[in-house]
């Protein structure tokens, strides 16, 4: 194989960002696997698709073997497979919180662990990551999501001291708002204590996403990733630059360029019985 195209495993690829970022990856040349939840066959693009649920060990070594035997090696795995859940903290139950984390970041481990064995035996290799703004400056109702991906920021700051002696390299993609159907994801049952501003930071999240570029942005910044030598562990698309200059800052991080909507006041504290 050229020593320029390289053989990618990219997970989370059946639509949305992961479709993109193959869809891009192909046409710059390398050889492109996705996955995806269901059986294997091809996407409505003709991409190649395997089958991986992120959430079994099992499935994440199956899917890194049958990947080896296509390929026969590894050059870059594409952590993109990941979702919202939605919801104010009290809101989302435990059970909920922990199939969040189980995708997005557990999920996350277990692809690395998968692929490490064959990168450390080629002395090489790069993982690559799908992480978010919000994993950098948290927004409000998506607590769990936000946790999430802090929790990836660690992870992969982590593994790029860890693994850089061994020639593998690790960065991340940091997308804000991004034109997908994302923003369509689970949501809990609604107490009606935070519905007045739930609704309305919905109402506009949902108008930041019509306006928002799609997913070929957050693909150009994967391929720039891909191609490089030394790719920086930090890569956000261009609306995202300003907010992760802010937040590598000592001082405190401005919040995002666009408006949120405004919190209510602090409940009053409650009376005090008066006592004769």
């Amino acid at each position: 194989m050229d020593s320029s195209k390289k053989a990618i495993l990219v997970t989370g690829a059946s639509s949305g960002i992961g479709a993109a970022i193959a869809v891009r990856l192909v046409e710059d040349g390398h050889q492109v696997v996705g996955t995806h939840r269901g059986a294997p066959g091809k996407s409505a693009g003709g991409l190649e698709l395997i089958t991986l649920d992120v959430r079994s060990d099992d499935s994440a070594r199956s899917c890194v073997e049958a990947f080896l035997q296509k390929a026969g090696r590894i050059d870059v795995l594409v952590n993109n497979a990941g979702y919202l859940q939605a919801g104010a903290v009290e809101e989302v139950t435990l059970e909920q919180a922990h199939a969040q984390f189980e995708t997005n970041y557990f999920g996350v481990v277990r692809m690395v662990r998968a692929v490490l064995p064959a990168m450390r035996a080629q002395r090489g290799g790069l993982i690559a990551t799908t992480s978010s703004l919000a994993g950098l400056v948290p927004l409000p109702f998506w607590g769990h999501y936000n946790a999430s991906k802090f929790a990836i920021e660690g992870l992969m700051e982590t593994l790029r001291h860890e693994l850089r002696p061994l020639g593998i390299s690790v960065a991340m993609v940091e997308p804000g708002a991004i034109k997908t159907p994302f923003y369509a994801q689970p949501q809990p049952v609604a107490m009606a204590a935070y519905s007045p501003w739930r609704e309305r930071f919905f109402a506009s999240m949902k108008g930041f996403e019509e306006k928002a570029p799609g997913p070929e942005t957050v693909a150009e910044v994967f391929a720039r990733v891909v191609a490089s030598r030394r790719p920086a562990l930090r890569s956000p698309p261009p609306i995202g630059r300003k907010i992760q200059r802010a937040s590598s800052s000592p001082r405190r991080p401005r919040a995002p360029a666009h408006r949120l909507p405004r919190l209510p006041p602090r409940l009053p504290p409650p009376r005090q019985p008066h006592l004769e």
